[in-house]
């Protein structure tokens, strides 16, 4: 079998994002992915066996591109703070730059479409942020609730803080970014 076209391949991940973004993933069809990306329909089948397949793909890859995006240049040497700041930082900057590759994974993850594949890769790709977490409340720094709760006031908080950016309700500064994770860690800390 002749290898996959890279290209194609990003070009047709490029196109699932704005269309899901644009129209909502249940509405987008193979032959609007096809058209948006710039290949044929048949191509689709040659590198995916159907639309499920191509949307799994697309969702391992762009899982995988943001929870590295998430943990760049974390320093497992700097204190809890330190280094749940820099995750949150980076999880605001990935919703600011990547916004239709978020609403995709976000739709995607929400859908009848997510496979147990993918389910399990996120949980393991997410494993090392819940320990991160974890270790924060076994030395009592963090807030002793269940850990998808800490978590999900993490990415709650800088959710909101992209969007509020990103809309231009709020400017995208040091004093913006100080005051949302402060609120972020005002909540999670024990």
């Amino acid at each position: 079998m002749k290898p996959k076209d890279e290209k194609k391949v990003e070009a047709i991940a490029a196109a699932v994002y704005r269309l899901a973004a644009r129209h909502g993933l249940a509405a987008v069809t193979l032959a609007e992915i096809a058209r948006a990306a710039g290949v044929a329909t048949s191509t689709l089948y040659v590198y995916y066996k159907s639309r499920e397949d191509l949307l799994d793909d697309v969702y391992q890859k762009a899982k995988t591109a943001t929870i590295t995006r998430y943990a760049r240049d974390d320093d497992p040497q700097a204190s809890l703070k330190a280094r749940v700041r820099g995750i949150w930082n980076n999880i605001v900057d990935n919703r600011i730059e990547n916004q239709q590759q978020v609403a995709f994974l976000e739709q995607y993850y929400h859908s009848e479409f997510l496979s147990e594949t993918s389910r399990a890769l996120g949980q393991r790709m997410s494993a090392p942020f819940l320990e991160l977490l974890v270790s924060g409340q076994k030395s009592e720094q963090l807030k002793a609730v269940p850990p998808p709760l800490l978590a999900a006031t993490v990415m709650g908080l800088a959710k909101e803080t992209a969007a509020l950016v990103s809309r231009g309700d709020l400017p995208n500064n040091d004093k913006t970014r100080a005051s949302g994770f402060q609120l972020c860690w005002d909540a999670i800390r024990a």
